[in-house]
């Protein structure tokens, strides 16, 4: 379009310069660079490139209509102007750390717990254009669906869903049950609006450094009281543990007393001097009888 512009005021040039006799010759030469230039620059009209992963939405007078052009070459009406919207996976950073998102500085969100502190969070939307919603996104919202959609939506619905949590829930236990329920309504709007939502995180919240000692003292304390149950639980299985041994060492020795006699006790005790009798160490073993008979004296040298 520019160079069809650029060729017109060629034209115009040289019919001001055909007004001499002078230049007349000059006006010819412009004449036909224009009318190439014009041939050129309608020829080039008509063919559009859409870069892959990008579709195109054709504007003609401020019409938008509904058929767009995927990627590749296209051949259109030289008037028809397109708009190009980027359908890949896109992100959008609100953070402390400066130029680290979009925005430059500190782009972090700040919101207020059910019990009233102020925590800052660092959170990141990914995102990306329905293609098919891309007309609509044109008529409905404009070019711009970052400012005007995905950064006030985010930041609306993550500073409404922190009112319903403490502090501590958001930075301990209930942290992923916050980031769920924030991308639910979040991505409820975007998809009425033909972006989708696909991952919302919460990538760092930041408390006041006072509560935050608090927290982690509480942390500090439950893990010590799961401790000491856990070695409480032992040592009442080890208790345990005796008690059945102990039972059993009195249940052996009952039945041993009611069973052994003097005339086992004398069995048992030849037994081990007979074996003894027949090791090969030298020694000398004096056999007394179990009832105070005559000892037996034998040298095993």
């Amino acid at each position: 379009m520019a160079l069809i512009v650029f060729a017109i005021i060629l034209l115009i040039a040289s019919f001001v310069l055909a007004s001499s006799p002078k230049t007349k010759i000059a006006s010819n030469i412009l004449r036909v660079v224009a009318g190439v230039m014009i041939l050129i620059g309608i020829g080039t009209s008509c063919f559009v490139q859409i870069d892959a992963g990008q579709v195109g939405v054709p504007t003609l007078f401020g019409k938008v209509n509904e058929n767009i052009l995927g990627s590749g070459l296209h051949f259109v009406n030289p008037l028809v102007v397109i708009k190009r919207f980027d359908v890949r996976t896109e992100n959008y950073t609100m953070s402390g750390v400066a130029d680290e998102g979009i925005k430059s500085g500190d782009d972090a969100i700040r919101v207020l717990t059910s019990d009233g502190l102020e925590l800052t969070l660092d959170v990141s939307v990914l995102y990306r254009v329905v293609a098919a919603k891309a007309p609509n996104i044109l008529k409905t919202i404009g070019e711009d669906y970052r400012g005007v959609i995905v950064r006030p939506v985010s930041r609306t619905k993550i500073r409404d869903n922190a009112t319903y949590y403490t502090a501590v829930d958001l930075y301990s236990i209930k942290r992923q049950e916050f980031q769920q329920k924030i991308f639910t309504d979040i991505e409820k709007d975007f998809n009425s609006r033909g972006l989708e939502l696909q991952q919302l995180l919460v990538r760092n919240i930041t408390l006041p450094e006072s509560v935050k000692q608090a927290i982690e003292e509480k942390v500090q304390a439950e893990q010590a009281a799961q401790k000491m149950e856990f070695v409480l639980q032992k040592e009442k299985q080890e208790a345990d543990r005796k008690r059945v041994e102990a039972q059993g060492i009195s249940d052996y020795q009952r039945i041993v007393s009611l069973t052994l006699t003097q005339n086992q006790l004398q069995y048992e005790m030849i037994k081990a001097y007979k074996e003894l009798a027949l090791s090969s160490n030298g020694k000398v073993l004096i056999m007394g009888d179990m009832k105070g008979g005559v000892p037996i004296i034998l040298d095993g040298k």
